[in-house]
């Protein structure tokens, strides 16, 4: 039987993401966090390379592209929902694929700490004042790979192929996660290798999230935390399965 923050929790929030979600969903933002302040902080005094090309250099800077960067944390909270919502194992999967993808950039960040530089922003426009408030938020480092990138894809290909899931919606997503990489080019926060490393940890991550089993136990995890909180069995939506 489930207890009063379960009956709470089904009748408010339930019908937006799933029980078997909610902490495992909410930790993927934390543990991104973690990890990308984390390392800004171990590696401050580090010596930082910088691996810019002559391809980064011919890009222009252009500051209307921060609103694409800006509006793209909306877009991974709404698909991130979205995925919960495609069962528990899926999700597992796909919440796996995300925390492996984490530590595979922690790693990055401390053994190849990378800057860049950045250009002067010298106009006062609405885009060129929230460009500068990144700047200033946003050290330049921990740009090799892209979290920026790799979170906008894991946002595509988490949708990718789901047919219950409208064409059109599956198209912006893929659409839209590539305007996310030109942002990156265009206000200098990323060279264009951050944003193919990000693309490529995240399918490699999200092939090994769906073809091995580590997802069970990630699942496990969850499935105890929120047995304990939700006082109740968590069942699978499609498969009407028990897991405790």
């Amino acid at each position: 039987m489930h207890n009063r923050l379960g009956h709470w929790y089904e009748a408010y929030i339930g019908k937006v993401i799933p029980r078997y979600a909610f902490f495992s969903v909410i930790f993927c933002f934390v543990f991104n966090s973690l990890v990308y302040t984390g390392t800004q902080i171990l590696m401050k005094n580090s010596k930082h390379y910088d691996l810019s090309t002559s391809f980064d250099y011919s890009v222009q800077f252009v500051p209307e592209w921060v609103l694409v960067y800006v509006v793209c944390f909306a877009f991974w909270a709404v698909n991130y929902i979205i995925i919960t919502r495609e069962g528990r194992d899926e999700w597992f999967k796909f919440a796996t694929a995300d925390y492996l993808s984490r530590i595979i950039c922690m790693v990055f960040f401390i053994i190849m700490p990378t800057t860049n530089i950045r250009p002067e922003v010298t106009g006062n426009g609405f885009a060129d004042n929230i460009m500068k408030f990144i700047y200033m938020a946003d050290p330049a480092t921990n740009l090799f790979p892209s979290i920026h990138c790799l979170v906008s894809w894991f946002c595509y290909i988490g949708i990718r192929g789901r047919q219950n899931i409208p064409l059109w919606y599956r198209g912006f997503s893929c659409i839209f996660a590539i305007l996310v990489f030109i942002s990156t080019q265009f206000t200098k926060q990323h060279y264009i290798a951050d944003v193919i490393a990000g693309v490529l940890i995240a399918e490699i991550c999200f092939c090994i999230g769906r073809r091995t089993n580590l997802y069970k136990k990630t699942g496990k995890i969850f499935d105890k935390l929120n047995s304990k909180v939700f006082g109740d069995i968590i069942y699978d939506r499609e498969e009407e399965q028990e897991y405790f």
